[in-house]
């Protein structure tokens, strides 16, 4: 089975085929084979993810604050990611030579930019009605509750994406201390957006640490 297949066992009969198929050229493969990638269907695809992840959870009467956090998480890399695996699509992906061996066909980033291309194709092809069909199979259902929204608790990839969306806003980590033996240390982290101290998190390594000053900081924005 192949893409055009998959897509009409959903109900969408694709007009441009190709334009489709494109969504799944990883700039690896268009290199190999003089083919255009999938990165300009990419910058399309994450206007037409913003623009409808905004209007469904616009509905849900959310304070803005809210509503930002609920977009970062339901369309950060990590969900993506996790949506494009559950429907598979990944297997479709055309990639070079070298990208395929060294695991691209799992790569979160990658697969990540291909469930992008893809709404953007669809969208080029069919409009939002197409568009609709995939997303309110995997974001819809989480948008029932979403105060717990179960993708994947990827804070910091999140925490970035809301900061980014005003790049004159700076962000980074700051170690505050390091305590306990050396088989059992606690690190404390900050982290700090604009000068500002906006989460502070422990855990048993740097990253951890960090993951949780993110929380914390994504709590106090939400409330």
């Amino acid at each position: 089975m192949d893409i055009i297949e998959w897509l009409e066992n959903r109900k969408i009969f694709v007009k441009d085929e190709e334009l489709i198929k494109q969504a799944f050229v990883h700039s690896s493969y268009a290199n190999e084979h003089n083919l255009q990638s999938n990165e300009r269907l990419e910058f399309m695809g994450d206007a037409v993810l913003q623009l409808w992840s905004s209007n469904a959870i616009y509905k849900l009467n959310l304070s803005e604050g809210k509503m930002s956090r609920l977009r970062a998480q339901l369309v950060c890399e990590k969900a993506l990611a996790i949506y494009c695996r559950a429907f598979h699509l990944n297997d479709f992906l055309l990639l070079g030579t070298g990208e395929e061996k060294s695991g691209g066909r799992n790569k979160d980033a990658i697969i990540a930019d291909l469930f992008e291309a893809l709404l953007g194709a669809l969208y080029l092809d069919q409009g939002m009605d197409a568009v609709d069909n995939i997303l309110n199979d995997c974001i819809t259902p989480r948008l029932q509750h979403p105060e717990d929204v179960g993708v994947m608790h990827d804070y910091k990839t999140m925490l970035q994406e809301y900061v980014q969306t005003d790049n004159r806003r700076t962000m980074h980590y700051e170690l505050v201390a390091e305590k306990g033996p050396a088989n059992a240390p606690e690190f404390v982290m900050n982290v700090v957006v604009d000068g500002l101290v906006l989460g502070t998190g422990r855990g048993n390594t740097k990253k951890q640490a960090e993951q949780n000053a993110a929380r914390d900081a994504f709590t106090k924005m939400a409330r």
